[in-house]
C-alpha cells in the first residue's frame, strides 16, 4: 500500500533531484529515503527516477506521479489546517516566511506579542528572499509569508498590512547639499548602493527612482543593509532606505535621512497564504496583530529625525 511517507519523500526528491538534499529536507538518512522510493516504485510497478549517483532525473511517469503526489499532500495539509481552526485561533505550529528587509526590524516585536497574547502558537520562522519564499509557500513548505506586495500568483491570497515609505540615506556631512535639490535628479547622478540581485528591495529602489545612470546601476550589491549603511556613512554612495529599517540601521551622527517632499515612494508589506488553506482566520488574526504593532511604533521609528526640505 502506498503511504503518505513515501509520497512526501518522493515529493522532496522530485523538487531537489538529489537524494542527499531530499533526505535533509525530510530529516531522514539517505538510505532510508532511498528505500522508501524503491518501495513506492515497487508498489506502482513503475520506474520513477533515473539514478545517477546521488542525483536523479525524473522519468516521464515520475513527473506525472510527482504532480499527483503534490496535490494529494496538499489536500492532507489542508485537512490538518482545518482541524487546527477548531482548536482556537493562532494555536499549534505555524511556519512563517519573512524577507530579510523586514525580519530583523519587525520580527522581535511580533514574537514578543505572540508569546504574550497567543502562547499556544508555535511560530516557526524562515527568512530568505521573496522568490524562494513564494515557491516554498506554493508547495506547502510554509503556511504564510510576510513580503512586499503585490505577488503575481493566482493560487495565493494576500492581506495588505502597512505602507513603508522610502527615505534617501546620505552621508551626514553632505546633507545640506540635498535639502533644496530635486531628489530624483540627484539620485540618478550618485552611486546608488543596493542589495545584491535577488532582493526585492533592490528592484523596488531601481523602479521607484527610474534609474538611467549606468554608474548607479553598476553600484555595489551588498548582502545586508548594515553593509550598505556603513558605506553611506563613509561617503561611498547613497541608498534608499525603508523607514521600517531606519531605527536599527542609521547612526544619526554619520548618516542623514532625506524625505521625498511629495508622493514619497513606498512599498506595501503584506501577509500572503494559499487560497486553499484552511487557516485564514489564523492569518487574519496574525495580520491584525502586526498592524497593531506597526501602529504602536514597535520595531520602527517614524523618521522623526529625517531632514525636512
Amino acid at each position: 500500500m502506498i503511504t503518505f511517507r513515501q509520497l512526501r519523500y518522493f515529493g522532496a526528491l522530485a523538487r531537489t533531484q538529489h537524494f542527499g538534499m531530499a533526505a535533509d529536507q525530510c530529516a531522514v538518512t539517505q538510505p532510508a529515503l532511498s528505500m522508501q522510493i524503491k518501495e513506492l516504485e515497487r508498489e506502482l510497478g513503475l520506474e520513477l527516477v533515473e539514478r545517477r549517483g546521488n542525483s536523479v532525473v525524473l522519468t516521464r511517469a515520475g513527473q506525472e506521479i510527482a504532480e499527483r503526489a503534490e496535490a494529494i499532500l496538499g489536500q492532507v495539509r489542508e485537512l490538518s489546517e482545518l482541524a487546527r481552526q477548531h482548536q482556537g485561533v493562532l494555536s499549534g505550529p505555524m511556519r512563517l516566511g519573512i524577507i530579510p528587509s523586514v525580519a530583523p526590524y519587525l520580527l522581535p516585536a511580533i514574537l514578543t506579542e505572540v508569546e504574550r497574547q497567543y502562547p499556544q502558537l508555535d511560530l516557526q520562522i524562515r527568512e530568505t528572499q521573496t522568490d524562494m519564499l513564494v515557491d516554498e509557500l506554493s508547495r506547502g513548505d510554509l503556511d504564510a509569508v510576510l513580503i512586499a506586495l503585490p505577488v503575481q500568483n493566482a493560487q495565493l491570497e494576500s492581506m495588505p498590512l502597512f505602507d513603508d515609505r522610502f527615505l534617501v540615506a546620505v552621508q551626514a556631512q553632505a546633507a545640506d547639499q540635498w535639502v533644496s535639490k530635486d531628489l530624483l535628479e540627484w539620485i540618478g547622478q550618485e552611486r546608488l548602493l543596493l542589495l545584491e540581485e535577488g532582493h526585492c528591495l533592490r528592484d523596488q529602489a531601481l523602479h521607484y527612482c527610474q534609474i538611467a545612470n549606468m554608474q548607479a546601476r553598476k553600484a555595489l550589491g551588498a548582502a545586508s543593509l548594515t553593509t550598505i549603511m556603513q558605506m553611506v556613512a563613509a561617503g561611498h554612495g547613497i541608498t534608499l532606505l525603508p523607514e521600517l529599517c531606519a531605527a536599527t540601521e542609521v547612526d544619526r551622527r554619520r548618516v542623514a535621512l532625506i524625505p521625498f517632499p511629495d508622493n514619497p515612494p513606498m512599498r506595501t508589506l503584506g501577509l500572503v497564504w494559499r487560497r486553499t488553506s484552511g487557516r485564514k482566520k489564523d492569518f487574519s488574526a496574525l495580520g491584525d496583530l502586526i498592524k497593531i504593532i506597526r501602529q504602536n511604533g514597535q520595531g520602527t521609528e517614524k523618521a522623526s529625525g529625517a531632514l525636512e526640505q
